[in-house]
């Protein structure tokens, strides 16, 4: 019979089978690779194979040796360095050895290196050089600028250095771009030709004298240069340097002409700095048409924001500044028809940011006195009931700020044209929620301009408080009315702070207090019943909840009673919470949650008069056992219920002058035990410690610790009494806790009744005896340690055996 190996013994042969293969396989192609070089390279002595098993890799003995790259960085180093040094030297000799050569010697030395070191980048370039010509180049260009102070200082000392410098800065700028241009090579001199034209015109304003808006045309004509050789310019450095500096410029003119434009007088001083505005702003757009998606949004927003500036500076000449506001928001708004005329998409998304900026802007200039409106009533809280203003104003206090009377027409216009970009959205802008989002930015700033009209109005009172409470009421029947969308969120929202405000506001009369907060009682309520978002219904239910707590509040002191006296008033809220809890459905954890509130703040009311306070307390728990009948609400309010009753007979303990610590602990330690023992029947393994643990220590600690300060013979008497019962209660039942609580307070107790006999004990005894008792005691456990180990053993295992 044929034999076969075990599953274990067989797998590895196999692998050790696979193993060897694996090397033979590998030694075969190193063979083979051998051979093929042999015979690509027959003249090469040929090296004998590796017998191992690594790999073998063939070299190639007629291979062209590759020579090393250049190091091109250590070669730039070198020239840069090179450069620099020849460039310190060129300075050094015209600053402090020029005087020590004449004049025909200064300019044959200066001409003679200048000329060598603008001809040699070209012969370098020939020889395929460039990083020499360009190092060679960069000299060149220095000597130039020195040439050009050596020349004033010889040839024209007493001419303006200003008009000099202009001249040489523009002679420059005109060598510096030829040179490049007929060394085309050459990277450095058609950069540094565009900074040097940065200069001759604002050098030549300086030197003529020019006004503030000689400067900005100055410095806007040398941005729209740069503008055009960023559009039709060679090369990337060319075009980099120009887009650097018409920024520059360009951002300059511009903050020249706002600035002369922002403080004209009148309207002809204002034409000058306008029409230096509209230029720039043809400056960006014409730059913007060519430029890359990113450039182009930014100078369609500077073209669009220099537009608004210059006209809107001619036309607000003569208004007051919140008037003037006003007109650059209307110039930025005639900016949002710009997209439609045929500008590049980017540009018109810029132009669009521009008229963006402009509304942001009037709207937070416009903000503080909806801020005020809404705000300002939180100062009348401290003067309730103290009689109702004659105005909306009165009500505000000094919040409102001064001039301010356009912020309604500014809130308004900019209101309308959300909602007109809802119903006709541009269809060259992504919706994408931006529509609902104009939607709901409608409502909220609709709802801000009739509150600063309002303010500055200043309506009279009742009037304000009426038009604030059929906001409120159209608010949130618009959120019930909408979906979950922007629109309904802003709606309600906005019904809120406006209820919180109205409120607030109504706090200074009794009648509008009942007005108010039964209106809005009635009407979150109703919104509760008839909204159909889960989000929406609870937040309204809660206000409900919270007008009722300020209605039963105002109620009491209308009776003119005082805060103690007015809080079993306010627990009738939470009482009806209570029976609505049964009804409700997705609301009933917040109306029960509001409910929960309103008895805090009876309890707040009460917290002064301990004797209304524990019926306060009394009452609220028979509110929380109630709900606790409920087996979904049993565990969340069973233990605030049994809180609160002790609470409460504890409060009415003190309030009676009841001192003894039993006469508080006593009650709690019964009803403690009573559940201790329903809990034991119900699960008999349960620990002793969890059952009556909590029952016996409440009572049995404190008294232990007043037993120790007090004097008398009774409360000691009475405890130890107790204690001995719970020790023998506990060996009987074979009780953990009851044992070890009851021992450890009965041997406290006795501890304490016989320490001052002990003391005397002591007192009489001579120096030595408790000593020698003490060495008595220690000898007699010593000798008798085995057996007194085993009995602490067996009354550990005793007492792990019990529950």
């Amino acid at each position: 019979m044929r034999h076969l190996p075990p599953p274990a013994e067989e797998l590895a042969l196999l692998d050790h089978e696979l193993a060897r293969l694996d090397a033979r396989r590998l030694q075969l192609l190193n063979r083979r690779a051998w051979l093929l070089s042999v015979l690509r390279a027959p003249a090469a002595p040929a090296p004998p194979p590796a017998p191992a098993v690594r790999p073998y890799v063939p070299a190639a003995p007629f291979a062209p040796v590759a020579p090393p790259a250049p190091a091109r960085g250590t070669q730039n180093v070198l020239l840069v360095l090179g450069g620099l040094l020849l460039t310190v030297a060129a300075v050094a000799f015209t600053l402090f050895s020029w005087g020590e050569m004449g004049i025909a010697g200064r300019s044959a030395v200066l001409a003679v290196v200048t000329a060598g070191a603008l001809v040699a980048p070209a012969l370098l370039l020939a020889r395929r050089l460039p990083s020499t010509a360009e190092a060679l180049a960069v000299l060149a260009l220095v000597l130039t600028v020195l040439d050009a102070v050596a020349l004033h200082a010889v040839a024209a000392p007493e001419s303006d250095g200003l008009v000099f410098s202009a001249v040489a800065s523009a002679v420059l700028a005109a060598v510096w771009t030829l040179y490049g241009l007929l060394l085309g090579r050459l990277r450095v001199p058609l950069p540094a030709a565009v900074v040097a034209g940065q200069l001759p015109l604002v050098l030549t304003a300086w030197a003529a004298g020019a006004s503030a808006t000689g400067f900005g045309w100055a410095l806007l004509v040398t941005a729209a240069a740069d503008v055009a050789v960023v559009s039709w310019g060679r090369g990337l450095a060319v075009r980099v340097t120009a887009a650097v500096g018409a920024g520059v410029t360009g951002l300059f003119a511009l903050l020249i002409g706002l600035g002369l434009s922002v403080s004209a007088g009148g309207a002809l001083a204002a034409v000058g700095p306008g029409a230096l505005l509209l230029a720039g702003a043809g400056v960006a757009l014409a730059g913007a048409w060519r430029a890359p998606k990113e450039w182009a949004v930014t100078a369609g927003a500077v073209a669009g924001l220099a537009s608004v500036a210059a006209v809107g500076g001619v036309l607000r000449t003569g208004l007051p500044w919140e008037w003037a506001v006003v007109v650059y928001l209307l110039c930025g708004l005639a900016l949002l028809p710009v997209p439609r005329l045929g500008v590049p998409r980017p540009v018109g998304r810029g132009v669009l940011g521009a008229s963006a900026a402009v509304t942001a802007g009037a709207l937070v200039w416009a903000l503080p006195l909806v801020a005020a409106a809404v705000l300002g009533p939180v100062s009348v809280p401290a003067d309730v009931w103290s009689g109702a203003p004659e105005g909306f104003r009165g009500a505000l206090g000094q919040s409102v700020p001064s001039g301010s009377a356009a912020s309604p027409v500014v809130l308004a216009v900019v209101a309308g044209l959300a909602a007109a970009l809802h119903v006709r959205w541009p269809g060259s802008l992504p919706e994408k929620g931006w529509r609902v989002a104009a939607a709901a930015g409608a409502v909220v700033l609709g709802w801000g301009a009739v509150l600063a009209l309002l303010a500055v109005a200043d309506v009279p009172y009742a009037a304000a408080v009426g038009v604030e409470l059929l906001m409120v009421a159209g608010l949130l029947a618009l959120a019930v009315r909408r979906g979950p969308d922007g629109v309904a969120q802003a709606a309600q929202v906005c019904g809120l702070v406006g209820a919180v405000s109205v409120g607030l506001l109504s706090l200074a009369a009794e009648p509008a207090t009942y007005a108010v907060f039964g209106v809005l009682l009635v009407l979150f309520a109703g919104a509760a019943v008839r909204s159909a978002s889960a989000v929406v219904r609870p937040v309204l239910a809660v206000g409900s909840v919270l007008c009722a707590i300020v209605v039963a509040s105002a109620a009491g002191a209308s009776l003119g009673w005082g805060a103690p006296q007015s809080a079993p008033v306010v627990l009738v809220v939470p009482a009806v919470t209570v029976l609505l809890g049964t009804r409700l459905r997705g609301t009933a954890v917040a109306v029960e949650a509001a409910g929960a509130f309103g008895a805090l703040v009876a309890v707040a009311l009460a917290v002064t008069d301990a004797p209304f306070l524990a019926l306060v307390l009394g009452l609220s728990g028979v509110l929380a056992s109630a709900t606790a009948l409920r087996p979904e609400r049993r565990r969340a309010a069973g233990y605030p219920a049994a809180a609160l009753f002790v609470a409460a007979a504890w409060v009415r303990l003190a309030a009676s002058g009841v001192s003894a610590p039993e006469a508080y602990t006593l009650p709690v330690s019964v009803a403690a035990f009573a559940v201790g023992c329903l809990r034991s029947r119900r699960d008999p393994a349960v620990s002793s410690w969890a059952a009556y643990g909590p029952a016996l220590s409440m009572t049995m600690v404190p008294s232990l610790v007043v037993a120790w300060t007090d004097g008398g013979w009774l409360r000691p008497l009475l405890l130890g009494a107790a204690a001995l019962a719970v020790t023998l209660a506990g060996a009987r039942l074979r009780l953990q806790a009851p044992l070890v609580l009851g021992g450890t307070v009965l041997a406290l107790v006795g501890l304490h009744e016989l320490a001052p006999h002990v003391v005397q004990v002591l007192d009489a005894l001579p120096r030595w005896a408790p000593p020698a008792l003490a060495g008595l005691l220690l000898l007699a456990v010593g000798a008798t340690y085995e057996q007194r180990l085993r009995d602490a053993r067996r009354v550990r295992e005793s007492l792990g055996r019990m529950r």
